[in-house]
C-alpha cells in the first residue's frame, strides 16, 4: 500500500477544505462590510464627493482594516477617551499621520442622509480653529470618524487643573475666548450653510501643542437652510451650558450657541465649573450665579485669582457684561457670535491683549478679523428658566 500517496492525498484534502472554508469566510466578511458601507450611507457618499466641486480635500473613506491597523485592533492602550456614544482611539496611519479615531456606539438609521452630508460639509471646513475631520469608516455596524490628533487635552481640564496650568494666564484665557468667538462666528455666519455647534463647551475645545484653541465634536451640530432662522428639534446638550430657551421650546437658533459659549466664557474668568455646588450643598448652575454676581457687584468676589492679578479692571467689568449678554434667558436679548468676537477683538485692542497666539508657535495671525472668514464652505442642500433637566449629548472629545 502507498502510504506516502494516501499522506499526500490526505494533506491536499485538508489544505484544499481550509482554502475552501476560507474563502467562504473572506466572502461572507467582505459581504458583511459592503452590507453596513450601504447601510450606513457609504453610496450616498460617494456620490456627494464625485459631485463636489472645490479645491479642499476630498472626503477619505477609510476601510475597517486601515483604522484597525491604525489602532493595533482598538487596543486599551490606545484609548484617548470614553463618552456616552464611543470610543476615541489614538492611531497612526499608513503615512505616519497621527489621528484620533472616534468608533460610535450606536447610529440612528434615520439620519444617515444627514450624517453624511455633514461628514461632506466638515470635511471641508478648513479653519484654523475647527478640528480637522479627514473622513470616515462606514464598514463596520456603526460608523467612525477620523479626526486631526490634537495633543495637549480640552480646555475644561486645563481650567479645572486637571492638567498642569501654568500656561493658563489672563491673555492666554481671552486669546481662547477671541479664537473660540471667531470660530463660532464663522460657522453661523460665513459658510455657505450655517452650522450650529449644539454642545459648545470647554470639553469640546481641544489646545495643541501651542495651545491654540480648537473647536471639536460637530456630533450634535445642525446644519440650517438658508431660508430658515430655526429648526425644531431634540434637545440635546450637556447640563450647565444648555440654552433653557432651547430646552423650552425645541427650536434651536445660532443664540444656543451663544448661549453656552457664554457659559465658556464664564469658567475661563471665574475658574469654576458649569455646575457647581453651594454652601448647602445644592447644585446650581455657574450660569445663574455669575449673572447675580454682577447684578449684585459681586464680581470681583467669584474672579479667578490669576484673572484678578492680571486682568485689566475695566476691560473684566466690560467682558463680565459680554458674558452677562450671551447668558440672557430670551434669545432675541443675546448678541450674535459675530457682535461677540466683534466686541472681544476691540477689547483685546483697548487693553494690548492680542487675540492671536501669545506662544508665537501657532500659524493664526488674526490682525484682521475678517480674514478668519474667507474660507468657503462647499454648499450641499440639507434633502424653562430652569437649566438642570436635558439630555446628555456625549462629547467628541475624549471628556
Amino acid at each position: 500500500m502507498n502510504y506516502s500517496g494516501i499522506g499526500i492525498g490526505f494533506i491536499s484534502l485538508v489544505v484544499g477544505i481550509s482554502w475552501l472554508y476560507f474563502s467562504i469566510k473572506k466572502g461572507k466578511l467582505i459581504k458583511v462590510r459592503e452590507k453596513f458601507f450601504q447601510q450606513n450611507g457609504g453610496l450616498l457618499l460617494k456620490q456627494r464627493i464625485s459631485t463636489k466641486e472645490g479645491g479642499v480635500e476630498a472626503t477619505r473613506i477609510f476601510t475597517l482594516e486601515e483604522l484597525k491597523k491604525a489602532t493595533n485592533n482598538y487596543a486599551n492602550d490606545r484609548i484617548l477617551g470614553r463618552g456616552g456614544n464611543g470610543i476615541v482611539y489614538r492611531g497612526v496611519l499608513r503615512d505616519t499621520r497621527i489621528v484620533a479615531i472616534k468608533k460610535s456606539r450606536i447610529v440612528d438609521e434615520s439620519q444617515i442622509e444627514q450624517f453624511i452630508n455633514e461628514v461632506v460639509i466638515l470635511t471641508q471646513i478648513n479653519h484654523r480653529n475647527v478640528v480637522r475631520l479627514f473622513g470616515c469608516c462606514l464598514e463596520d455596524e456603526v460608523p467612525s470618524l477620523v479626526y486631526e490628533y490634537v495633543s495637549e487635552g480640552n480646555l475644561y481640564e486645563h481650567i479645572h487643573n486637571q492638567r498642569e496650568g501654568s500656561w493658563l494666564t489672563w491673555q492666554n484665557r481671552f486669546r481662547i475666548a477671541a479664537e473660540i468667538a471667531t470660530t463660532l462666528a464663522y460657522l453661523h455666519s460665513f459658510a455657505s450653510i450655517p452650522i450650529i455647534h449644539r454642545d459648545v463647551k470647554s470639553a469640546n475645545i481641544l489646545l495643541d501643542n501651542a495651545y491654540t484653541a480648537k473647536v471639536a465634536d460637530f456630533g450634535a451640530s445642525k446644519l440650517i437652510p438658508l431660508d430658515q432662522t430655526h429648526v425644531v428639534t431634540l434637545i440635546l446638550g450637556t447640563s450647565g451650558y444648555l440654552d433653557p430657551e432651547y430646552f423650552q421650546t425645541s427650536e434651536l437658533t445660532e443664540k444656543s450657541d451663544v448661549y453656552s459659549f457664554g457659559v465658556v466664557l464664564a469658567e475661563l474668568l471665574t475658574g469654576l465649573k458649569p455646575i457647581i455646588r453651594d454652601r448647602n450643598d445644592e447644585q446650581k448652575n455657574l450660569a445663574d450665579y455669575f449673572v447675580s454676581s454682577v447684578n449684585n457687584n459681586h464680581l470681583f468676589q467669584i474672579l479667578d485669582h490669576r484673572v484678578l492679578q492680571e486682568g485689566n479692571l475695566e476691560q473684566l467689568q466690560k467682558i463680565a457684561e459680554l458674558v452677562k449678554n450671551c447668558l440672557k434667558l430670551h434669545r432675541e436679548d443675546r448678541p450674535t457670535m459675530k457682535e461677540v468676537a466683534i466686541e472681544l477683538e476691540g477689547l483685546g485692542k483697548l487693553t494690548g491683549i492680542s487675540s492671536s497666539n501669545q506662544n508665537g508657535q501657532g500659524d493664526n495671525d488674526h490682525d484682521d478679523l475678517s480674514d478668519l472668514y474667507t474660507v468657503p464652505v462647499d454648499s450641499y442642500k440639507n434633502t424653562p428658566n430652569s437649566h438642570s433637566s436635558c439630555i446628555l449629548h456625549p462629547t467628541y472629545s475624549p471628556s
